[in-house]
């Protein structure tokens, strides 16, 4: 559940900013500590080459023995790419791409297993491989020798790749003594449904986009990288609206259609760096400038929400669903009055109204950038939509920010009859890799 912003706006290393035709969104800078073989080809000027020999398509053809596929003739490579197209994020910095960043339209989370027998080098190769890969297709580029094609004629359009760590993987990798206190398995609450097979992994990928090809295609080369060293635990796709659907850049609406996020922290908050980010000064070392992703399958019962009347389903949100008000008036961003009574005596916002037992400051100050995405898997056995919210929330601390919010929530929320919590896991996302560094490197080299 998280707010859509400008991406001017932004003022992290990882804001999105457009890339110039033929610069940034073509360029071949590589990290000096990577292996494999060179990239000195962008996406778009690869279909450029191809359409300068005269070729109008390669249908199921190699170029140089790399099987990258081109079905149509392709553009003009001197052609300015669309703006959403154009938006590339920075893979360096001081936090990872994809916490901050603007809300992307399309995205996968997966998780995965280290295959057995793979310890803390296997680890450590996987982690180059994947940091390599996303530098490059983050860029633009192309990722060598094995890359599908399926991206080929889009640029950046803002794609993002997010790595963390679970529980199990200090184990796996001999590194139990470094594991965050933070990182200690999430309390049980009496309303989860939890399935194992989708939930938990030694490792976790997010990756998000605005364009859904160049999202898939992030994910091919994800999994393609894992090789014999890891295999996927379990996936999940979801999308948001797309950038430029509405006139103004506005908050995310879910499948509820319920405006959701209003009350996330924001960058330019005072606070914000303390709530999301590890401090430079926190333990474990490794995880400086990192963040703690909290990420929940959330089922939205939504044959029995559609057919609450929409004054009730107000109720219980406590906000009003057409512009996203609190229900004691004002805008979205107006506070909200949680001791204004109504006629009859009741508070105008009930007392287990979603938005009031959720908000910080009936929570301790407990606070989380909650940044998901809506999934929609067809239907279930008993012929209900399988839909709802790939919530992932960050904090700096979860036993601060999930924690104890979603403790009081499990207690009385209105909402929970309407929603059921199918999965979880809880990763560890260290901070954003400086130049020559591989992401998690801090960790498996000290």
């Amino acid at each position: 559940m998280s707010e859509t912003k400008n991406a001017a706006q932004a003022k992290s290393a990882q804001t999105a900013t457009p890339a110039k035709a033929g610069t940034s969104a073509e360029k071949t800078e590589r990290d000096p500590a990577a292996t494999g073989p060179a990239v000195d080809i962008s996406r778009r000027r690869l279909l450029g080459t191809v359409g300068g020999v005269g070729a109008a398509g390669l249908a199921l053809g190699a170029v140089g023995g790399a099987g990258v596929y081109a079905a149509v003739e392709t553009p003009d490579d001197t052609s300015p790419l669309a703006s959403v197209g154009a938006t590339e994020v920075m893979f360096h910095g001081k936090h990872q791409a994809g916490i901050s960043t603007p809300l992307q339209a399309t995205g996968h989370l997966i998780a995965f297993d280290l295959a057995p027998g793979a310890g803390r080098r296997e680890a450590a190769a996987l982690m180059r491989r994947w940091s390599q890969t996303a530098k490059a297709l983050m860029a633009g580029e192309v990722t060598g020798s094995g890359d599908t094609g399926v991206a080929l004629d889009a640029g950046p359009s803002s794609l993002t790749l997010t790595f963390g760590f679970g529980h199990s993987f200090f184990d796996r990798t001999g590194l139990a003594d470094r594991r965050p206190a933070q990182l200690d398995p999430l309390p049980d609450f009496s309303s989860d449904q939890l399935d194992p097979q989708r939930s938990n992994g030694d490792l976790w990928v997010q990756i998000g986009a605005d364009d859904a090809l160049v999202a898939f295609h992030a994910l091919r080369a994800i999994q393609r990288d894992a090789g014999t060293a890891a295999k996927a635990r379990w996936q999940m796709n979801g999308f948001n609206r797309t950038p430029g659907a509405t006139k103004k850049p506005m908050t995310a609406r879910n499948l509820m259609g319920q405006i959701d996020g209003t009350g996330n922290p924001k960058v330019s908050d005072a606070d914000f760096e303390q709530r999301i980010f590890v401090p430079d000064s926190g333990q474990p070392a490794w995880m400086a400038g990192g963040s703690y992703a909290v990420v929940r399958r959330i089922r939205m019962l939504l044959d029995t929400w559609e057919k609450l009347p929409r004054a009730e389903q107000e109720q219980v949100i406590g906000r009003r669903k057409a512009d996203g008000a609190p229900l004691t008036g004002g805008t979205e961003t107006s506070a909200m009055r949680l001791d204004k009574f109504g006629p009859d005596g009741k508070p105008v916002i009930p007392a287990n109204a979603h938005a009031r037992i959720a908000a910080p400051e009936q929570n301790g100050g407990a606070a989380m950038l909650r940044r998901a995405f809506s999934y929609h898997d067809g239907v279930g056995a008993d012929g209900s939509p399988d839909a709802g919210l790939l919530f992932v929330c960050w904090q700096a601390d979860p036993l601060r920010g999930f924690v104890p919010v979603q403790r009081k929530l499990d207690r009385g929320d209105a909402l929970s009859a309407f929603v059921r919590h199918e999965s979880s896991g809880l990763f560890a996302v260290p901070g954003g890799p400086r130049p020559g560094e591989y992401v998690g490197q801090r960790l498996l080299e000290s």
